[in-house]
């Protein structure tokens, strides 16, 4: 099957901080690449030792929280719902509506680099769902459908 055109090859995290209302500590992607005009693309995050969550998960054996790779692979998805909106100048609300069918496969440390590939999988008017897996070094670590809405 042939792939759709690519619409944005790189949001970088300036672009990121003007779509999604999101900041420290809560903002979890550093870039977003290969947005296509099938509602797909790729959110990337490199996860660092000086992650907040590594305080308390876990101080002696660092995991990469779960719950925060699915957080990630829902501001991926808003990022490629809002750029997918033509004239949408200023940062838009984005919540959570849902998470189906999610399952961790394999840990993250720290020093590896997550790529969120996220395809669109239904829209209905400002709500967008998403099928995302999380990735390192080209293997699901985990895996999950979201979905969003965007609001003003």
């Amino acid at each position: 099957m042939e792939e759709a055109p690519i619409r944005f090859a790189v949001v970088d995290i300036n672009d990121i901080l003007s779509t999604l209302p999101h900041r420290y500590p809560m903002l979890l992607i550093d870039r977003v690449i290969n947005i296509r005009t099938d509602h797909s693309g790729i959110g990337i995050k490199n996860v660092t030792f000086n992650e907040p969550a590594f305080t308390g998960h876990f101080p002696e054996r660092p995991v990469y929280p779960g719950v925060m790779m699915i957080e990630a692979m829902a501001q991926t998805a808003g990022v490629i719902g809002i750029k997918s909106v033509d004239g949408t100048e200023k940062p838009r609300a984005v919540y959570f509506l849902t998470i189906d069918k999610c399952k961790f496969r394999k840990p993250v440390l720290p020093g590896d680099t997550i790529e969120y590939h996220m395809r669109s999988i239904g829209r209905r008017k400002t709500m967008w769902w998403f099928h995302g897996d999380a990735k390192v070094n080209g293997v699901v670590v985990a895996e999950a459908d979201v979905g969003a809405m965007l609001t003003d």
